[in-house]
């Protein structure tokens, strides 16, 4: 491997590894609204987070098939 290879290389990993680190804890933080104590919300609301989830999540790895998806905004 190039010395230029190995330098994208750890840069990716680097990279990936602090991303995918945010994106686990950002997941922990939604699942904190599960308290019905504190929070009131419908089976629909439900559905449209765990979807769009879903749909970022499919979207993200079909960009390094190398397949583009349109992007749009989550609301409830």
């Amino acid at each position: 491997m190039s010395k230029n290879n190995e330098q994208k290389a750890e840069r990716f990993k680097r990279l990936a590894e602090k991303r995918v680190r945010k994106v686990l804890d950002d997941i922990r933080i939604v699942s904190n609204l599960h308290n019905r104590g504190l929070y009131d919300y419908t089976p629909d609301q439900l559905r449209k987070i765990f979807g769009a989830m879903k749909d970022a999540l499919a979207k993200a790895e079909a960009r390094f098939r190398g397949e583009e998806k349109q992007e749009k905004e989550f609301e409830l």
